[in-house]
């Protein structure tokens, strides 16, 4: 029996297209094998080519996508292995370690509601997985830290020797501005890496910030010794904690060398003439004073302190006359008059 031609021409469309697809299956399984024997090699870029020529003769085979995916990770190629696990996913992948290693991805791209996300995801599809972690780092990131504390205390409940929890919950309490219970938290932390210098650095600031003082310059000299970068913010605030802590001496013997490097830095020379004044280093005040009108003649604020030191040092006159010139150039100034109790009723 003779086959029509337009049903004989269908027929082999059909065919070709068998073949086609045959052909495609067959070299994608065929790269996908190479890409496995490079793996076991670990030749990691090679790995790399296989997968992706696999991939692009069939986009829809779990396995080839899951593989490239890790071929990607292996190489540091976080967002196009996030991409190829997202895929695993749409194409029905659930499972715990498709879900942990989006949850990782995220976590490690900062993309943090996705941490979020995949970290409940990998909990549903694992109830043993620990994922408080990165739910509690998460919402931390993004500022939630009314979600971010249960989980962080979860999570140190769960990890008792990671010492980033404590540090994490440490500063989302100091962030709130309660520095009492974010100083038992940085203990933890420090407890579990005493030489980590920048929490030590931290703890002295928090310290600073409820006025303790003497915890406040412990915990600034610790962290000098244990190698915090002395820049002039370090060694300002060292200077600080000197002074508050009633050491004056030392403490302006750190500006000074502060000032060596910054000759002309108005709000360093107020603190010196400042501590100077207030350790009754009545000479020493008016020279720092002084250093400052050289830099900027209107300001009246330290011609006025200068006045006030005159007179702490009994020439009442010069004093006066001082502060008088300094409250024409800036009336508010007299409002200082009864603060700093100045000699003679004035």
């Amino acid at each position: 029996m003779k086959i029509p031609m337009q049903k004989s021409v269908v027929t082999a469309a059909f065919a070709a297209l068998s073949l086609s697809a045959f052909a495609q299956t067959d070299s994608s399984a065929f790269y996908l094998q190479k890409g496995l024997d490079e793996k076991v090699k670990g030749r990691r870029m090679e790995v790399v080519k296989n997968l992706e020529k696999a991939y692009a003769f069939n986009k829809a085979n779990l396995q080839v996508v899951t593989e490239l995916g890790n071929a990607y990770f292996a190489v540091n190629f976080l967002g196009k292995a996030k991409e190829k696990f997202m895929q695993a996913e749409s194409l029905g992948d659930k499972s715990a370690a498709t879900c942990k290693q989006l949850m990782n991805l995220s976590f490690n791209m900062r993309q943090w509601p996705d941490a979020v996300k995949y970290a409940q995801a990998l909990k549903k599809a694992d109830a043993a997985e620990k994922t408080d972690y990165v739910i509690g780092r998460a919402y931390y990131e993004q500022e939630d830290l009314g979600k971010a504390i249960p989980a962080l205390e979860a999570a140190a409940k769960d990890d008792p020797t990671n010492g980033e929890i404590p540090h994490t919950l440490a500063t989302a309490y100091t962030n709130m501005q309660n520095f009492k219970q974010a100083i038992p938290q940085f203990q933890k932390a420090l407890a579990l890496q005493p030489a980590n210098n920048r929490w030590i650095y931290e703890l002295a600031l928090v310290y600073y910030g409820i006025n303790d003082n003497p915890n406040a310059l412990k915990y600034m000299l610790e962290a000098g010794e244990k190698g915090y970068r002395k820049d002039n913010e370090y060694t300002q605030n060292l200077a600080t904690a000197y002074i508050n802590a009633g050491k004056f001496n030392e403490g302006l013997a750190v500006m000074k060398e502060v000032l060596e490097k910054r000759p002309t830095d108005l709000g360093l020379l107020d603190m010196i003439a400042e501590t100077c004044y207030d350790a009754s280093k009545y000479d020493d005040a008016i020279n720092y004073y002084n250093k400052i009108l050289a830099v900027d003649e209107k300001k009246a604020e330290a011609l006025y302190m200068m006045g006030m030191a005159y007179q702490k040092k009994g020439q009442t006159d010069n004093g006066r006359r001082l502060c008088d010139k300094a409250i024409a150039m800036d009336p508010s100034l007299a409002g200082l008059k009864t603060e700093k109790k100045m000699p003679g009723g004035f």
